[in-house]
């Protein structure tokens, strides 16, 4: 089922012509045409029943007898035929701030996620009649399509270090990933979805000790691992220079402690005191 458009008259001729039936009904009852009064009422009763509001971002849905006839979106006060039954909807965008839920990664951690979805309906009639409740559908979908790519993916690449996209992805892929998952899923239902971003990330608490210890001694063995580069490559410039100036010759034996030396002093992590030999290296 399609949305297609309901045609509908201004709704202020039919205001007129249902106060002049009314004025006509008085005028008759003054008259003793009970009759005729009671029809003309009636008359102006049926015509005014019409009558429907529109408000700006709002649709109206018609139906009759259980057919659908079309959709009204035109602003304003309108007029259709009376017998059409008519139900509002909301164009408006609307926020679904999801629940915490609590998931498995892809590597089986338990993890805290939450989403933040932005959505409004873009096929009123399969808002209405495709699903039973539309704003509970959009709520359901939207929180197992949050738990489908949370198990697709690793919470961060400490986890998985081949892995190219993680849920801790700060380049948007996840979130291009969740809104296009959430349009595939609410397309049945006529809901288009503007916008949708994780909004709540952490491991569950009965790992998240653990978790952060494992962060801090990757950091740690990461910034040592840098530090060990940089000190061998300023060894190797230093024996380089002092070879290339002949300031000293050094025997492969001075040099291992040359070089043992020049580590501890590069790598420690606090001032080194220098030691002075007043022998010789063999003595």
């Amino acid at each position: 089922m399609k949305e297609k458009e309901l045609t509908s008259a201004s709704g202020y001729v039919f205001v007129v012509l249902g106060i002049l039936l009314w004025l006509f009904g008085g005028m008759f009852a003054s008259s003793n045409a009970g009759a005729l009064a009671a029809l003309t009422f009636i008359a102006g009763v049926i015509m005014t029943a019409g009558l429907t509001v529109i408000n700006p971002n709002e649709a109206a849905v018609a139906t009759f007898f259980g057919e659908y006839i079309g959709t009204m979106k035109q602003n304003g006060l309108r007029w259709v035929n009376p017998l059409y039954r008519r139900r509002k909807i909301s164009l408006r965008a609307r926020n679904l701030n999801g629940q915490k839920l609590k998931v498995n990664d892809k590597m089986g951690n338990p993890i805290e996620i939450a989403a933040v979805v932005v959505w409004n309906v873009e096929d009123t009639a399969k808002a209405v009649f495709e699903v039973d409740d539309y704003q509970k559908f959009v709520e359901i979908q939207s929180e197992a399509a949050v738990r489908k790519l949370a198990g697709m993916y690793c919470y961060d690449t400490i986890e998985d270090e081949d892995a190219t996209i993680t849920l801790r992805d700060g380049s948007g892929k996840i979130n291009e990933m969740l809104e296009q998952e959430l349009n595939e899923r609410l397309e049945r239902a006529g809901v288009a979805v503007l916008e949708a971003r994780i909004s709540h990330l952490a491991y569950s608490p009965e790992i998240a000790g653990a978790m952060l210890q494992r962060q801090q001694a990757s950091a740690v063995v990461a910034a040592r691992k840098q530090i060990v580069d940089g000190a061998v490559g300023m060894v190797e410039m230093a024996l380089a220079k002092l070879s290339e100036k002949e300031i000293v010759h050094l025997d492969e034996e001075r040099k291992a402690a040359m070089v043992s030396n020049l580590l501890v002093v590069l790598c420690g992590e606090k001032s080194v005191s220098p030691v002075l030999n007043t022998g010789t290296l063999y003595n």
